[in-house]
C-alpha cells in the first residue's frame, strides 16, 4: 500500500507541475472531480487502466511515473531548517552545494574555483553527511535529491537568497541577448493566481530539464545562468495613499 501512496503522490505532483485540475482528470476518466479525489485519495482502488490514462492527459509514459515514484521514494526532497542554516553559515559549503547540484565534477569545482583540494572533500563530506549527496571512491559525486526536492518556504535558504543575492542580481539592465526581465501587473482572481503558480513550477521544471540536455557539453560551452521567477498579490506601494 506503502509503494501506492508513494506512487499516486508523484503522479499528483506531476499534475500540479503540469497545470492539471481535478476536474480535468475526470474528464480525462469520464468521472466526477470528487470522484477522482475519493480516487487519489486511497490510490490502492486507481486500476493500470485509469493510472495509463491520466498519464496519457500529461502525456507521460507510465514507465517514466514508476521511475520517478522508486527515486522520489529513496532520495531526499527537503531539508530541515537547522540544515538550511548549516549551508548558509557556511559560504564555502553553500558554494559546493550549489555547483554540485548544477552537475559539478569535483576536478571542475578545483578548477573553477579557488578551493584547496582538502576544504574541497571536507565540504563534500559534510553535504554527504546533510544526505544531499553520496561521495563515493576517488570523489566521485552521486545526487541523492529527489526530483520534487524543495526550500523550506521562508527557510534561511530563501531568506538569503532575498537579502544577498536579489540585489546583486538586478543590477543589470536586461538588454542583452542572454537575459530578459518582463514585468507583468493585472487583476486576477485567487484560483487563476494558483493556477499560474502551478505554471511557473513547471517552467522550473523545464528549465531543470533543460540543464540535464547540455550536460554532455564542455564546461567552455557551458554557462552559469540564472532565472528568478516570482509571484504574488501586491500593488505598487507608490500608490498606497490612494487606496
Amino acid at each position: 500500500m506503502a509503494e501506492c501512496e508513494q506512487l499516486i503522490n508523484v503522479l499528483k505532483k506531476q499534475l500540479k507541475l503540469r497545470g492539471v485540475t481535478y476536474q480535468e482528470v475526470a474528464d480525462a476518466l469520464d468521472l466526477s472531480e470528487g470522484s477522482v479525489k475519493r480516487l487519489f485519495a486511497n490510490g490502492g482502488n486507481l486500476s493500470l487502466d485509469r493510472l495509463s490514462k491520466v498519464c496519457r492527459l500529461i502525456n507521460m509514459e507510465m514507465a517514466e511515473l514508476f521511475k520517478l515514484a522508486s527515486k522520489d521514494n529513496q532520495s531526499l526532497t527537503t531539508l530541515t531548517w537547522q540544515q538550511e542554516e548549516e549551508l548558509v553559515a557556511d559560504k564555502a559549503l553553500l558554494l559546493v552545494a550549489v555547483c554540485i547540484t548544477n552537475g559539478y565534477r569535483f576536478d571542475q569545482i578545483l578548477e573553477q574555483y579557488n578551493i584547496p583540494e582538502t576544504v574541497l572533500i571536507q565540504k563534500m563530506a559534510h553535504l554527504d553527511r546533510l544526505n544531499l549527496i553520496e561521495l563515493q571512491p576517488e570523489n566521485r559525486i552521486k545526487l541523492k535529491i529527489s526530483p520534487s526536492f524543495s526550500w523550506v518556504a521562508g527557510g534561511p535558504i530563501q531568506q538569503f537568497f532575498q537579502q544577498q543575492v536579489i540585489s546583486a542580481f538586478f543590477q543589470s539592465r536586461f538588454a542583452g541577448d542572454e537575459e530578459k526581465l518582463v514585468m507583468s501587473t493585472g487583476l486576477m482572481s485567487l484560483p487563476t493566481n494558483y493556477k499560474f503558480q502551478q505554471r511557473i513550477q513547471r517552467l522550473v521544471s523545464e528549465f531543470y530539464d533543460a540543464c540535464n540536455q547540455d550536460t554532455d557539453l564542455t564546461m567552455q560551452e557551458r554557462h552559469g545562468t540564472s532565472m528568478v521567477v516570482a509571484m504574488r498579490r501586491w500593488t505598487f506601494p507608490l500608490f498606497d495613499e490612494y487606496e
